[in-house]
């Protein structure tokens, strides 16, 4: 019963948030296990160009660090507001949202180049993030029962947080700056006077991966409801 209830569940989950948060969790898994090492994983342009270690190029967004509280996490943030953009404003659009994973992957990997990172997948988190609070700037969020704002400012919350806890802010800045190429490329500049699409996702991709029909089995998480999702106890973070 609780795995015909859990496969129910996994099931109902948008199909681009369900392969990209279960491969990040195999990948913490296979090296948790020691099957692989995160050795083989990470970003290394020198491995990548001159030793075609082409794999590095993915696998460096599937490892968020050893099992712990920073790996549970990513992987809340990475699930909820992934999900919440497939099922928000990419709903019946996943080449779309497809296309949005490959530009922000390409974008972010060209800037890695000159930055000192060697995972980028909280970064991709943050851009995710980001381009979701820039969609519903009017979502109350509540973070840790602390703190009460506007989504468009949570991914600069979780900068600060981040800066709290020690670590670098590097990190965050590139999700958020590629974050920002996109929406401006995408919501901004296509509505301003002169501006046009830039953006354009390949016929190959739409026939690829978008359906003419929606699902009617998904149950897709508010997106727009204010106060979003339980954190903590009875805390909200999320819309």
């Amino acid at each position: 019963m609780a795995y015909q209830t859990f496969r129910q569940e996994y099931l109902q989950v948008p199909p681009v948030t369900r392969a990209y948060t279960t491969a990040c969790v195999l990948t913490t898994a296979a090296v948790q296990l020691e099957l692989i090492t995160p050795f083989q994983l990470y970003f290394n342009p020198e491995l990548i160009f001159k030793h075609f270690q082409v794999w590095r190029l993915i696998t460096n967004y599937l490892f968020f660090g050893p099992v712990g509280f920073n790996f549970l996490f990513n992987m809340i943030f990475l699930y909820r507001y992934c999900r919440m953009l497939e099922e928000g404003s990419f709903r019946g659009r996943t080449a779309d949202f497809v296309f949005m994973f490959l530009f922000g992957g390409l974008l972010m990997t060209g800037f890695g180049l000159f930055v000192n990172l060697v995972f980028l997948g909280q970064a991709f988190t943050i851009m995710l993030v980001y381009v979701w609070s820039r969609r519903n700037p009017y979502v109350r969020m509540n973070f840790f029962g602390l703190l009460i704002f506007q989504a468009p400012f949570l991914p600069w919350v979780l900068m600060g947080f981040s800066l709290l806890l020690g670590n670098s802010i590097i990190v965050d800045l590139l999700g958020i700056a590629v974050g920002h190429i996109y929406f401006f490329l995408e919501d901004v500049f296509p509505n301003q006077p002169g501006g046009r699409r830039l953006l354009r996702t390949p016929s190959v991709l739409k026939a690829i991966f978008d359906t003419p029909e929606d699902d009617p089995n998904y149950n897709p998480l508010p997106e727009e409801r204010p106060g979003g999702f339980a954190w903590g106890e009875g805390q909200r973070l999320g819309g």
